[in-house]
């Protein structure tokens, strides 16, 4: 299964058709810029570079940087990943006891398709340190060129009623190609070690290098002909199988997986599980830019949903709840469902429940303790993506549209909602 055929399963929240057509045909389609906060650059602690890439994955950049400069790389810090098929600008961090001598030997790399402009001095970045990213998305091949701008604002409209793009997490969050990730998550939860393994062992595509080795180990369950079959580049599969072949134990070989991989088919999970939620309040009708009792919904300041700050909405706070949502201080929330999960009462509770009981899953398995890493309390997040400065234009080959978005909201999950492709 394709991302397109895993999208399927999710409601579009507007009904006009889409404009079809490709994004990402090239790199500079495709144009991300980070924003972070200025108090990043109190300190200094480290090196602050504005690094553009393009075929790039962030990790990989940032073990390449290391490798020239002759650091280790975990002494570089970043906000973001950001997309390899793009062309993205993102903050790092460089951190060093001598900064001067580390800023003249980066002056000097010539790194291709990768270029960084020094900006300051600052604290070390980690993840999640930003405010939200600007985007500028080209998309081309049209299905009907002569119509692509008037169908636009005819969507546009429609949502601008509706109170904004559902914002489901984007494909980018089950895996582009093997759309698995969400399913060894469950399957992790679940304690049921050897289906995850197969599953992300086994699972192929037919057209990626590798997928006849995997097609085999899916067949045979043979680990030592595995070994020799399975490309050097599935490092981490490799890292598996070897770990398995010496103690035929299929947790102790997802052990050997740096956490942040493992808990990746978690938040997997729980992103499918929250578009779950949001297509199924799109299903029934129910509306996005009002509250019903019941529901749990979150502040807003300056634009920006603040998570972190909810409440539930009863008969008697209904009005002034909703006053405020028309304020733009206020947002409709759905769960990322965890062990300390608050759910929603009323309509919007009996869908989280449903979702929840039809999947078999108990809230208390996010405490994780069959897999002894961190457990997942869990949260809420806005069912609405309302980006700033929402501009587009045409040219010659298709649409240019540019839009900000705070952290943790998916671009391709705006431009699905126009192109109703996937």
């Amino acid at each position: 299964m394709d991302y397109k055929e895993f999208f399927a399963n999710f409601e579009y929240l507007s009904s006009s058709p889409g404009i079809g057509g490709r994004i990402k045909s090239l790199p500079e389609d495709f144009v991300v810029k980070e924003v972070i906060p200025k108090s990043i650059f109190k300190g200094n602690q480290c090196l602050i570079y504005l690094m553009k890439k393009q075929n790039w994955e962030t990790m990989a950049a940032i073990k390449e940087i290391a490798k020239r400069v002759g650091i280790d790389y975990r002494k570089i810090g970043f906000a973001g990943t950001k997309d390899r098929h793009a062309v993205t600008y993102q903050y790092i961090s460089i951190c060093s006891e001598n900064l001067e001598i580390l800023k003249e030997i980066i002056a000097s790399l010539n790194i291709r398709d990768i270029s960084l402009k020094f900006v300051g001095y600052g604290r070390p970045l980690k993840l999640g340190m930003l405010i939200g990213n600007h985007f500028q998305i080209t998309i081309r091949d049209l299905k009907n060129p002569e119509r692509a701008l008037e169908e636009t604002r005819k969507i546009l409209k429609e949502l601008k009623l509706k109170g904004g793009f559902p914002n489901y997490f984007g494909y980018q969050r089950f895996g582009e190609r093997r759309v698995i990730n969400h399913e060894v998550g469950k399957l992790l939860l679940k304690g049921d070690f050897e289906g995850a393994a197969l599953k992300f062992l086994g699972e192929y595509t037919g057209d990626m290098t590798g997928d006849e080795a995997r097609k085999d180990f899916l067949k045979t369950g043979d680990v030592e002909k595995a070994l020799e079959e399975f490309p050097n580049f599935l490092r981490y599969e490799r890292a598996m199988l070897y770990k398995y072949r010496e103690t035929k134990n299929w947790k102790k070989a997802f052990a050997v997986l740096p956490r942040p991989i493992v808990r990746i088919f978690i938040h997997s999970y729980q992103s499918y599980l929250f578009n779950k939620v949001l297509s199924r309040r799109i299903e029934e009708g129910l509306p996005f830019n009002e509250a019903l009792p019941g529901d749990i919904v979150c502040q807003v300041k300056k634009g920006l949903p603040i998570r972190s700050k909810t409440f539930k909405v009863t008969e008697g706070s209904l009005r002034f709840v909703n006053e405020r949502i028309k304020r733009g201080e206020a947002m409709v929330t759905g769960p990322i469902f965890g062990f300390a999960s608050r759910l929603a009462d009323g309509p919007m509770g009996k869908i989280e429940r449903g979702i929840l009981n039809g999947e078999g899953i108990n809230l208390d398995e996010f405490k994780m303790k069959r897999l002894s890493i961190l457990a997942e309390p869990g949260g809420r997040r806005e069912l609405l993506i309302k980006p700033r400065g929402f501009k587009y234009k045409e040219f010659e080959k298709g649409l240019v549209f540019r839009f900000f978005l705070p952290k943790g909201v998916y671009a391709t999950s705006v431009m699905r909602e126009i192109m109703k492709d996937y």
